[in-house]
């Protein structure tokens, strides 16, 4: 089966989902960064599927659905339309909210990050 880029459609279909999942704080915060989702550019991955779905924005941050992990990340950006980092999360949309929420408490990143696929040979 080859991959295909995700709907727009059904990204909203995860969004929704999300949306009850959330906690108040969560949602509030939601509420004040959110965007209509639109695709962004991203250099290492995002070429395949013209671009990644942006949903929220704040600060020099984005939150993003990467379909190719079918996950929500935080990247930031110094150029608008365009991600300057690729993370590999599969998270919900909730958790990436969470962790935007630790870092305006904390000034800290306290949620992970997993890298992109490392270029060479794999071994033990």
């Amino acid at each position: 089966m080859d991959w295909e880029p995700i709907s727009e459609a059904s990204l909203w279909d995860k969004i929704n989902a999300a949306e009850i999942r959330m906690n108040p704080q969560q949602a509030r915060l939601w509420e004040a960064i959110r965007v209509s989702p639109h695709k962004w550019e991203e250099k290492s991955y995002g070429e395949l599927g013209n671009g990644f779905w942006i949903v929220a924005i704040i600060g020099t941050t984005v939150i993003w659905y990467n379909d190719i992990e079918d996950g929500f990340n935080r990247s930031r950006y110094t150029s608008f339309g365009t991600m300057d980092e690729y993370w590999c999360n599969q998270d919900e949309l909730e958790m990436a909210l969470q962790y935007v929420l630790n870092f305006i408490e904390t000034g800290q990143e306290l949620g992970s990050r997993i890298n992109p696929p490392m270029p060479g040979k794999w071994s033990r």
